[in-house]
């Protein structure tokens, strides 16, 4: 955890290979990633990502309203970073591919040093536009957009600390609900309906330092809440230590609690204007801890460093008002998130 904020300088060279694997509540995703980001003339930095997931679905709103299945998702991504004195402006764009939904985003950010230094203020702008369609029904067809604003400032508090505030502002408007999700009312099951429009507010607060020993503590918490009435509560801490010239391990846990939204029910007493069962809108909370490790396998300074990485995440995840209606009990389950990949910067 560096104790300056670098906004002004271009992201080093480097070329990334990783293998990333998800798998809980019935759902494997699993493939490779790449990365590569080369510098040019010393004031321009290009980047170019590629993405996959290949998904296994059995998950429970499959298994008890359809039946699994397996789809690959593609993600291409290109970035263009650029100096100019103590500013940093970055340009991206993304499209990402899946049988039944398409996504495109592009997005620019823009960070400045202040105050000699020691405080780096950041503003960012993503738009976002999607079709939805649905498995084996060639007449459905829907959109929706997406607009994130983002404003943070990084603060330089001691030699060994420092301070960040975010705050994140989304809206989006079109079709948001899912073509394949259905709700109960007295049991009866029948297509979900979502508001069109949904706006979304959130603020995070970091604190990052050195505490000795080669040794690192972070910790944040973020808020969130929306029109559609959710309010979620995010508490990390994380602590990063070398060990030697070559190890670095960092330890973290997370803790995650959500509130429902304001037309979500398990099972409907009687039908509404907007109707959800979308677990992901229910009452829930998450934790679990994770774990990263990082080796450099061959160095030279001031010309390449070699590492290799891996990291893995458990977490538990409890639903408070989301039925498991196989059993009829408060539904529940565990997910692990690996990733190994090796990174090179030249």
């Amino acid at each position: 955890m560096a104790a300056a904020a670098d906004a002004a300088e271009l992201p080093e060279d480097r070329a990334d290979l990783m293998y990333h694997e998800y798998t809980g509540g019935g759902v494997t995703a699993l493939g490779p990633a790449v990365l590569v980001r080369k510098s040019l003339l010393d004031r321009f930095s290009l980047s170019a990502s590629y993405y996959v997931d290949m998904v296994s679905n059995a998950s429970i709103d499959v298994v008890t309203q359809a039946s699994p299945y397996k789809e690959t998702r593609q993600e291409y991504g290109v970035g263009l970073d650029y100096v100019y004195r103590d500013s940093l402006i970055s340009l991206g764009g993304t499209t990402s591919h899946e049988p039944d939904y398409t996504a495109d985003s592009l997005s620019v950010d823009v960070s400045q040093e202040v105050f000699g230094g020691m405080t780096t203020v950041a503003a960012g702008y993503t738009h976002g536009w999607d079709e939805v369609r649905k498995h084996n029904t060639p007449g459905f067809s829907a959109t929706a957009a997406h607009w994130q604003y983002r404003l943070g400032v990084t603060q330089v508090l001691t030699p060994r600390w420092l301070a960040s505030l975010n705050l994140e502002a989304i809206s989006d408007d079109g079709y948001l609900a899912s073509p394949y999700r259905a709700v109960r009312v007295f049991g009866a099951w029948i297509p979900e309906r979502d508001p069109s429009t949904r706006a979304s507010r959130a603020v995070t607060l970091r604190v990052a330092g050195d505490i000795g020993s080669r040794s690192a503590l972070r910790a944040e918490y973020r808020y969130f809440w929306d029109t559609w009435d959710v309010r979620a509560h995010t508490a990390q801490l994380d602590y990063s230590r070398y060990f030697g010239r070559q190890w670095l391990v960092d330890g973290y846990f997370r803790y995650y609690r959500q509130e429902h939204a304001l037309f979500y029910s398990d099972n409907f007493t009687s039908e509404f204007r907007y109707m959800s069962r979308n677990r992901q809108l229910s009452s829930f909370d998450s934790l679990g801890p994770g774990a990263k490790v990082s080796y450099t396998m061959w160095s030279v300074p001031s010309r390449y460093e070699v590492k290799l990485n891996g990291s893995y995440q458990w977490v538990d995840f409890k639903y408070s008002d989301f039925t498991d209606v196989r059993t009829g009990r408060p539904y529940s389950f565990n997910a692990s998130v690996f990733e190994l990949f090796v990174s090179a910067t030249y």
